[in-house]
């Protein structure tokens, strides 16, 4: 009986054009966060579950840094998707070529007046992958054997952050080097995240070709072949060398003394006297160099 009145009622609202609206308009998506690679097409999906209004008012809206701006607004793509995208029955976005600038949340907005609940919206949250360019690495060109040093890499375009690898001689080094048998001696260290590559002690073995690779999700790439050479401690040629210079000192140092002895370096002095006074014989005393006149100090004999 409940049954009867009911399709009565609906029979009676639908002749006179008063069908009952919806709950309300109810929206959903497929996924609530969506990755991309750059300069590749991605959708972010709205779809419309419930709604009884014919021609619903749908807005796309793009938020990024907190600042809202509109991308579908009237019926047509607007702002940075212009020309870029389009819309998608019932309410999807399509974008053609996503760029790096396209990373936000966008917000879907649709209004139906006709229905009890005449408003809803998701939101959205759209990250664009961006490959690595390639990095700038720093490989020291020879090193001393015992010593410790540092490989660097780094780049700075790619999204997400790209994790780096090392290469020695073609072949990838293990971030562990007692994962390999070859390399149980070794005692390098590398850091992912940084792109470091240190050696507490180089080895002989260390020496060769090098290349950093950056990657990430969206792709990778790598630096050039770059060589470090490793020399051994020349101890022999050291020692010679400092004998020699020891030698060098005394011997620099014996001229030094033996021409002090011999006065090389004494200077006469400009005012010294070498006249020499004749002997006084006779008794008669001349008087003294100094003096400038005679004076008479014992008595003639005739």
């Amino acid at each position: 009986m409940a049954i009867a009145r009911l399709v009565a009622c609906f029979v009676l609202y639908a002749s006179l054009g008063q069908i009952p609206s919806s709950a309300g308009v109810t929206l959903r998506t497929t996924d609530k966060i969506v990755w991309a690679n750059e300069f590749e097409p991605i959708e972010l999906t709205c779809l419309i579950e419930s709604i009884s209004t014919n021609n619903p008012r749908i807005e796309w809206k793009k938020i990024k840094n907190g600042v809202p701006s509109y991308v579908y607004f009237q019926n047509k793509i607007s702002g940075d998707l212009e020309q870029r995208a389009q819309l998608r029955e019932p309410a999807n976005i399509l974008i053609f070529n996503s760029t790096r600038s396209d990373t936000a949340e966008y917000r879907c907005e649709v209004a139906a007046i006709d229905d009890q609940r005449d408003f809803d919206e998701i939101l959205i949250s759209l990250a664009v992958r961006v490959k690595p360019v390639v990095p700038r690495c720093s490989v020291p060109e020879a090193v001393t054997v015992g010593t410790s040093t540092e490989l660097r890499c780094l780049e700075n375009e790619g999204f997400p952050a790209p994790q780096y690898r090392w290469f020695h001689n073609n072949e990838e080094l293990p971030q562990d080097p007692k994962n390999s048998p070859k390399l149980l001696n070794s005692s390098y260290s590398i850091n992912p995240d940084t792109g470091g590559l240190k050696f507490r002690r180089v080895r002989k073995e260390d020496a060769g070709e090098y290349y950093c690779q950056a990657k990430n999700d969206a792709g990778h790439a790598q630096c050039p072949v770059q060589i470090m050479e490793v020399y051994d401690v020349d101890i022999l040629g050291i020692f010679l060398k400092c004998f020699g210079a020891v030698i060098l000192f005394f011997c620099l140092a014996a001229s030094l003394c033996h021409y002090l002895r011999r006065g090389c370096f004494h200077k006469k002095g400009h005012n010294e006297n070498n006249y020499n006074w004749p002997a006084q014989t006779d008794g008669v005393d001349y008087g003294d160099a100094d003096e400038g006149h005679f004076r008479h100090k014992s008595s003639f004999i005739i």
